[in-house]
């Protein structure tokens, strides 16, 4: 898989944390750097060990579903960027009445906004994606947008977070457009 797949699959996940840490920006009542670290650090903590655990697992069974492996990849990523694009059309107030940076809510927060990371990592196995450079690149860059988005949060509010989920759940459905295209050899010949 090359740099460029690797870093628009890294953006698409990061954007549930992108958008959970702008909606978090806009309920605390200032910006801190150490809120943002602390968001941030956390976010791209999960976003690398679910998909390393999903690779794990995923390792497993590669053997037993290697002739199916590309529409597994592509319904994973169609379903995980079609919930995204759902979830971003649904109404819903940003300002809560819970603090966001307390370490349960955190921790919650990190799981949810990571669970598309670990089919994610399923995929991975299944494609035979060695593992590191995406989890390093996929933790750096949910980290860095997690981090801005409490501060973008904090001054916009709950504007954007709707767009930037839809956006994120578009470029992984497409992600596994282009999968799916290409073992099936057809990428060629649409591009051609």
């Amino acid at each position: 898989m090359d740099i460029v797949t690797i870093m628009l699959i890294s953006v698409g996940l990061a954007m549930d944390a992108f958008a959970v840490s702008i909606s978090s920006g806009a309920t605390l009542k200032q910006r801190t750097v150490q809120g943002a670290l602390r968001m941030g650090l956390a976010f791209g903590g999960f976003q690398m060990l679910m998909p390393t655990l999903g690779w794990l697992g995923g390792s497993a069974l590669r053997a037993f579903i290697a002739h199916i492996d590309h529409w597994i990849a592509f319904g994973l990523l169609a379903f995980i960027g079609g919930k995204m694009i759902y979830e971003a059309t649904r109404p819903e107030s940003c300002r809560k009445e819970i603090d966001p940076l307390n370490f349960g809510v955190l921790l919650m927060l990190a799981v949810a906004t990571s669970i598309d990371a670990l089919a994610v990592g399923v995929t991975f196995a299944f494609l035979s994606v060695p593992l590191v450079v995406p989890i390093l690149v996929i933790g750096t860059v949910t980290f860095t947008l997690s981090g801005l988005g409490v501060f973008i949060g904090n001054g916009v509010g709950c504007f954007l977070k709707g767009k930037v989920e839809a956006l994120g759940g578009l470029v992984l459905v497409g992600i596994g457009g282009k999968i799916l295209l290409e073992h099936l050899g057809l990428l060629e010949s649409i591009l051609s």
